[in-house]
């Protein structure tokens, strides 16, 4: 396990409900190749937190890492959904970029 995983561990036992610990948890096991615990926090995330809209974006990447891109697609829609109710205007865009994207190569 890497000193960024157990750092970011023991600040989540200081406050266990700080999403952005969560986040960067789950975008850390991806970087070590821990996938499924990255999806179990990601996913975690989608249920506590379904406002933390940034989880759609990358969860939706790690779908498609993996080749699911129906997945992909579903997750990036409901981001879209979320960043339209709570007005970020930031993230609607790149999630509606990554679901143009997946889409078109759907295509090809």
């Amino acid at each position: 396990m890497s000193n960024r995983i157990e750092q970011l561990l023991e600040f989540l036992k200081e406050s266990p409900n700080d999403n952005f610990l969560r986040y960067a948890l789950a975008q850390e096991y991806v970087k070590a190749g821990q996938k499924e615990t990255g999806y179990e926090y990601y996913l975690g995330l989608i249920d506590d937190a379904p406002d933390y809209v940034a989880t759609y974006y990358h969860l939706g990447k790690l779908y498609e890492s993996e080749e699911n891109n129906s997945k992909a697609l579903e997750t990036y829609s409901k981001g879209i959904e979320i960043a339209q109710k709570i007005g970020d205007q930031h993230s609607l865009s790149e999630l509606q970029s990554a679901k143009l994207e997946l889409e078109m190569e759907d295509l090809l």
